[in-house]
Parts: structure tokens; C-alpha cells; sequence
């Protein structure tokens, strides 16, 4: 089947909100399920991809894949199954082009045999991440099911786990799956936070509101209304010479997922109607589904006075943050694929970019909203030409078409109100598990087969699902569409109290003078405000944390100073990836100094580039840990624990504004977006920071990387609090990273 109509289909069937239901019982028994329609792709045997709409369904730690909705056809058997357990995992890999159609693809894969994998792909990038946020949930429940244990099997429901008439290897693993242990319920908090998606999404650290976590330096003075979008100009560094932003802000009456849609789409047919610069667009080459190069074209007679047509080479590069906000950057390039052409005029687009955001909505209405800003960057001749004499000439100008663009979609989408009902399947429902559909209670007493092995592609497999894909009938494919709609979390500039360290370090020890003079790392401490290539350790005082009434009004407060002291940042170079940095015998931990230490936290950022390089900052406490405190509860937990509460919020003090853009100031939960890694020891805990392991990550650290010495970076890392005691959070440490450079870096010996 085509993908085109497949995509049609999906997006009417029924299928995707999500909500978490509790049993019966004395004891709180509550399960959670997600299920949707996705699309199963690969390459068959002989070399032909395919592309096939499943119905894919996660029960607990349990994974299945049917050809039908089993909630309307009772007694349907899946056509593969699989467990989630603690190996598998789940990568992003972008948009990608399959049957000339646009998809965006996980991977889904086993981290220690990469020969295990399959891949899944949905219809937009918002159904995308919440499926790796339900394969997250899946492999939560397995790490919680191993931390308790085995219960009895139920025969009753292992009766109905029965996959005759599929092919062998199919029934095999289906046998294994029967001998798996009981399912245990999850932790009641786990199902409680999870289940607020429609009403407070801040509580499962996911979503933090629509405003940044650092404060801005931007000082946005509207000067211009165009058909209700509002036209600013960035007037803090308007003598500096340097470029001026511009920005053009509007709210679009639909959802990010379909207004990034269009933004992506390059369909002429569609980009007519509301892209006032470009007449053609064309695709020219795409890298790593997130970054493209593309060519445009443009009809003289709306722009110029000259009548000499125009053409435009662009890098295009998209990012979803994990609040679900869009970002797009685009950048005039050069491509030996597109020279000069005759009878063109080859124009230089300014720098520009995209940032795509939910709304929250009335109470009452499921209409979606966005708010949409473009953000470009003009020569200040042209622009203060414009603001003293008559804007008539700047209106025949690429800024100002570049401008209008936003004016373009939000007309666009009110005169096509379908597009609200083509799109966002949202992708995930949930229910209390239902007989119609295999129960999956098993008996872990034997080995477990994982899901990858269930979605790997084979030729028998391809060639067997695609048997009665023409038979299905598209009335049973029909998706009921939902919109979830986002909390505003509200915005506070108040200074939070000072954490109380006797509540977080052990009261009953005393402290003990740390000093600094005696640890040296391979990046120096700056001396003064002049001072380049070196680090410092600002207050926290710039970024936005939870406030004591965070739960009850999504408020933050400005943080407070960090609880821990950074004593020593290194900037090594090394061929690969280290883990363990602190147990090198040449680490600073390791030295007489660092082991009278009475607790120290080491970050290891792990920066993907050729060579490799790692950033370890050393944080030290004088006193050790309070067991019973949240921070002790992160130190000695698990790595589940940890990966659900190991905060960053990032910061670009000084530096060129679209990576500003790029790296953004919202507060990113590390263990949800690349792979962390933890080593506990005596007085230490190391946290690994696997940059490269995510795509969107190995993209933006490529572009800081490009202009990493003219960059003043501050990051922030706290713990973040989910539960009343533990609030308001605090700041645990931060750095400020001072136009750093990539030669300085030291060679580290294995």
C-alpha cells in the first residue's frame, strides 16, 4: 500500500489519547496500557522496503503488534510480541521519506547486539515521542518487576496466549513468553503522575510550562501589527553593529505537530497558499532525519523592483524539546549539487528560525492553539532605513515576506479548518485491560525473549504480515482524533529561600574546610571577567526552579546558590567515549586531596566530534549526604530513579543568537533524552552524559561545537522535585563555561 493512503487512514482511525486506570482489591493494583496505530517499515530479503499500518499495543512490560484494532475485533491474534526489557532501546531517527511520504522513525534496538533491531515509524513527531515515552513507561515496569520479584502465574490468562497458524519462529518465542512471571503492579506514584497529561504534565517532568528555565536576555519592543501578528524588534543590542533580530509572533489556531507539518512540507500545492517568498521548494539532500539542505525559488513579480528571478540554497535542522516545542533553524548555504543558474539570481536568505508551541486552551473548548514565531536576522542598514523613512521598499524585501510567512500560515489554517481533523492522532490511549485482548501475565522463571527480536525484519515475516493488507477495510482503520492541551505554568521572579543543607548533608557531621587551591583540573578557573577558556561558577540566581507551590500552581522562583561547590572542571580529548572517568588513577578523585573529600559529584559530558571530547565538572560537598534526603535518595537509587530526576537547564549567556535558539533554557530531564550512565563508589558518584546517543543531542552539540569560542555557556543541575516534602527544588551546581577551545583540550591516557 501506498503511504499516502495509509497515513489518510491512520489519521481518521481511533486510537491514541492516554490515561492510566487502577484495579480493584485492598491494595492498589492499578496497570496501564498504550495503544495506536504506527507503521511497521524495513527492507525485506530481496531487497524491497516495505511500510505496513499495525496497531501496535504496550501492556505493562509487554509489547504487541496486530493487523487490526483487537478492541474491535475480539479474538484477534498478534502477529508479533515481544517483553521490554532492561537492554532495549529506543532512538529517534527523524523525518524520513518512505513511499513519497514523510514518517518519523524509531529505532528500536538492543544496546548490547545491535544486530537486534527493528524499526517502527508514526505520522508525526508528537506521536513519535509519546511512544518512546510508552516504551520509557514498559522498561520502567520491567526494572520495577526485577527490584521485586515473582508471583504465581495465572493459567487462566496464560490459556489465552495462543498463536497457532503463525509461523514457526513466531510460535516459538510466543512458547518463551508463556513461562514469564506474573505481572507485578507499578508504583502507585509512577500511575498517578503519569495520568495527568491532560491536566498538569509538569509532574511527570516532561513538560515545564511555556516559558524558559533561564532568564531572558532579550528586550522585545513590538513595532509593527500585520494581519494580527505582532512584529518585534530585539532593541537590547540595537547600536552594536551587529545584526538586528527581528521576530514575527502569532497564534495559529491548530496544533505544533500540524503547523511543523506544514512548515516541513515541501508540496507546492500546499506552500502556494501561504508562503509569500518561496514559489518551488525542493529537496536537495537529507543527513540524519533532522538536518536537510533545500532549494527554493521565487516569482519576481511580488518581490523587487528587479525582474530577474531568484533562488535560495538553505540548511534546514529541527529539534522537538521534550515540553514538545518545535525549533527550526534555517541557514543560507552553498551545495555542489546547486550552482549558480542561469536566469537566477541566487539570493542570500537571512539566517532565521522557527519555534512552534502549545497553548493551553479555554476550559471547555479541545480546539488547539499554537503560538508561532519566526525569528530572522536583518542588516541594520536596510532595517533602520525602513523604521525612519516608509516601510514600502522593505515590503518588496525577502525580511519582509520572510515575515509575512507567519501572517501566511495562521490564514491558512483557519481557511482550512480540516487540517485539524487530517492530523495528530494522539498517540496513545489507555484503558483498564480488557479480556478481548490477550492478557499478558506470565512466569519470568524462564529466558526472556525481547521485543526486538519480535519486530526484526526477515523476509518470511514482511512477506507474511503484507498477505491480507489489501483486505483490510480502511472503516476499521478510522482514528478518533483528540487534542491534549498543555498547563501554562506560571512565572515567578521571586528569589527562592537558600536550601537548607542540614536537610539535604548529614547534620550530625561537621564540615570540613574544602579547599579549592588543592585541586586542579585541565581547564583553569577564570581570574577575571576578561578571562577566556576557563570556567566559573555563577549563582543560581539565573534560572527558574519549582517553587514550594510548584504542584499547586505551576510556579517558579529563581534559584537560589548551588548546595555543592564545583572545585575543578577538565576538558580532555580521547578517541572514544569514557566512562569511569573518576577511577583514571591521574583523576582528581583519586588523589589524596579528593579522598578526604566527604562526598563528590562528577559529571562526565561525553561531547561527540572527531576526536571525541569530555567535559567532567567536580562537585564537592562538606559534609556527606543525608541518606534520608532527596539528594541521598538520588545518590543511592536506582538508575531508574535517577534518570527520572537528573535535571539540566542550560543557558547561552553571550554568544550567536540562533544557537541561543538551538540550545534554548528549558530544563531537560538528561535520562529521558540521551543515555546516562552511573557509578557509585565510597565518596563519589559519577554521572555519564552520552551526548552522541541521541541524534537531536549529536545535532545541536554539532552546531555549539561550530561556534563553541565565541560561546559564554551556564548550565544548571538540580534534582527535580516531584512530591510536596521536596519542595521548592535547588539548584545543585552550576558552571559557567567561558568561550572555551577545542585545542586546549588534554589528551586523556587509558
Amino acid at each position: 500500500m501506498e503511504l499516502s493512503s495509509l497515513k489518510k487512514a491512520g489519521s481518521e482511525s481511533e486510537g491514541s489519547g492516554y490515561s492510566f486506570s487502577g484495579g480493584g482489591g485492598g491494595e492498589d493494583r492499578g496497570s496501564f496500557e498504550y495503544f495506536g496505530w504506527v507503521y511497521h517499515i524495513g527492507v525485506n530479503s530481496i531487497g524491497h522496503e516495505y511500510c505496513h499500518l499495525r496497531f501496535l499495543f504496550i501492556r505493562r512490560k509487554y509489547v504487541e503488534l496486530y493487523k487490526r484494532d483487537p478492541h474491535e475485533n475480539p479474538g484477534i491474534k498478534p502477529i508479533r510480541r515481544g517483553v521490554v526489557g532492561p537492554s532495549l532501546m529506543v532512538e529517534e531517527m527523524g523525518r524520513r521519506k518512505v513511499n513519497h511520504g514523510d514518517v518519523y522513525v524509531l529505532r528500536i534496538y538492543n544496546r548490547l547486539d545491535d544486530s537486534k533491531k527493528g524499526e517502527i515509524a508514526c505520522a508525526t513527531a508528537g506521536e513519535a515521542s509519546k511512544w518512546m515515552e510508552a516504551f520509557d513507561h514498559a522498561k520502567q515496569q520491567a526494572e520495577y518487576e526485577m527490584s521485586k520479584g515473582g508471583s504465581p502465574r495465572d493459567v487462566s490468562m496464560e490459556e489465552e496466549i495462543n498463536l497457532e497458524g503463525h509461523r514457526p519462529r513466531v510460535r516459538r518465542y510466543a512458547h518463551g513468553l508463556k513461562k514469564l512471571i506474573k505481572i507485578g503492579q507499578g508504583p502507585e506514584t509512577l500511575l498517578r503522575q503519569s495520568s495527568n497529561l491532560k491536566t498538569r504534565v509538569g509532574s511527570d517532568g516532561f513538560f515545564e510550562g511555556d516559558f524558559g528555565d533561564a532568564l531572558e536576555r532579550h528586550r522585545w519592543k513590538c513595532v509593527r501589527t500585520l494581519n494580527g501578528v505582532r512584529i518585534f524588534e530585539d532593541v537590547a543590542d540595537s547600536k552594536n553593529g551587529k545584526g538586528v533580530l527581528v521576530k514575527s509572533v502569532g497564534v495559529v489556531d491548530a496544533h505544533a505537530d500540524t503547523v511543523f507539518d506544514i512548515i516541513l512540507n515541501n508540496d507546492w500545492s500546499q506552500r502556494y497558499e501561504w508562503d509569500t517568498l518561496i514559489s518551488d521548494l525542493e529537496l536537495v539532500e537529507s543527513y540524519d532525519g533532522h538536518y536537510d539542505i533545500l532549494y527554493g525559488t521565487n516569482n519576481p513579480t511580488y518581490l523587487g523592483q528587479s525582474q530577474c528571478k531568484r533562488d535560495f540554497v538553505f540548511s534546514r535542522q529541527w529539534f522537538r524539546g521534550q515540553d514538545g516545542t518545535y525549533t527550526i533553524l534555517q541557514v543560507p548555504c552553498v551545495h555542489k549539487k546547486k550552482p549558480p543558474r542561469s536566469g537566477y539570481r541566487r539570493t542570500r536568505m537571512n539566517p532565521s528560525t522557527w519555534e512552534i508551541r502549545c497553548l493551553n486552551t479555554a476550559m471547555g473548548s479541545n480546539a488547539p492553539k499554537c503560538l508561532v514565531t519566526q525569528i530572522l536576522e536583518i542588516q541594520p542598514a536596510g532595517w533602520f532605513k525602513w523604521q525612519r523613512y516608509h516601510p514600502l521598499k522593505f515590503e518588496k524585501s525577502v525580511p519582509y515576506a520572510l515575515l509575512c510567512q507567519v501572517a501566511g500560515l495562521k490564514e491558512y489554517v483557519l481557511a482550512n479548518p480540516a487540517l485539524n481533523l487530517e492530523t495528530l492522532p494522539t498517540v496513545v490511549r489507555s484503558k483498564v485491560s480488557d479480556v478481548s485482548v490477550t492478557n499478558s501475565v506470565y512466569d519470568d522463571g524462564e529466558p526472556q525473549d525481547e521485543f526486538y527480536d519480535a519486530i526484526a525484519a526477515d523476509s518470511s515475516s514482511s512477506e507474511d504480515e503484507s498477505d491480507d493488507d489489501k483486505e483490510l477495510d480502511h472503516k476499521d482503520l478510522k482514528v478518533k482524533l483528540k487534542n491534549v492541551s498543555w498547563a501554562i505554568a506560571g512565572f515567578s521572579l521571586k528569589r527562592t529561600s537558600a536550601v537548607d543543607a542540614n536537610k539535604e548533608l548529614d547534620p550530625s557531621v561537621a564540615p570540613v574546610v574544602l579547599e579549592t587551591h588543592q585541586f586542579h583540573g585541565s581547564l583553569q578557573k577564570a581570574r577575571d571577567d576578561k578571562d577566556t577558556n576557563c570556567w566559573t561558577s555563577p549563582s543560581g540566581a539565573g534560572f527558574m526552579i519549582r517553587g514550594k507551590n510548584y504542584l499547586k500552581d505551576n510556579s517558579k522562583v529563581m534559584g537560589g546558590d548551588p548546595l555543592l561547590k564545583l572545585i575543578a572542571v577538565d576538558w580532555f580529548k580521547v578517541d572514544k567515549s569514557f566512562d569511569g572517568i573518576a577511577l583514571h588513577p591521574r583523576n582528581l578523585v583519586q588523589s589524596e586531596a579528593g579522598k578526604k573529600v566527604p562526598f563528590m559529584l562528577v559529571i562526565n559530558l561525553q561531547v561527540p566530534a572527531k576526536p571525541n571530547y569530555s567535559m567532567v565538572m567536580y562537585y564537592a560537598a562538606d559534609r556527606p549526604v543525608n541518606k534520608s534526603s532527596l539528594l541521598g535518595k538520588f545518590v543511592d537509587g536506582s538508575d531508574m530513579y535517577r534518570n527520572s530526576r537528573f535535571k539540566l537547564i542550560p543557558s547561552i549567556v553571550e554568544g550567536y543568537w540562533m544557537v541561543k535558539r538551538a540550545v534554548g533554557t528549558k530544563a531537560c530531564l538528561l535520562g529521558k533524552a540521551v543515555t546516562c550512565k552511573y557509578l557509585r563508589r565510597d565518596n563519589f558518584l559519577e554521572i555519564d552524559v552520552d551526548i552522541g546517543s541521541s541524534t537531536v543531542a549529536r545535532s545541536v552539540i554539532g552546531l555549539v561545537l561550530g561556534y563553541v569560542t565565541s560561546l559564554v555557556v551556564d548550565l544548571a543541575i538540580l534534582i527535580e522535585a516531584k512530591e510536596e516534602e521536596e519542595l521548592p527544588e535547588y539548584v545543585l551546581g552550576t558552571v559557567r563555561l567561558n568561550r572555551v577551545r577545542l585545542d586546549s583540550a588534554v589528551e586523556l591516557e587509558n
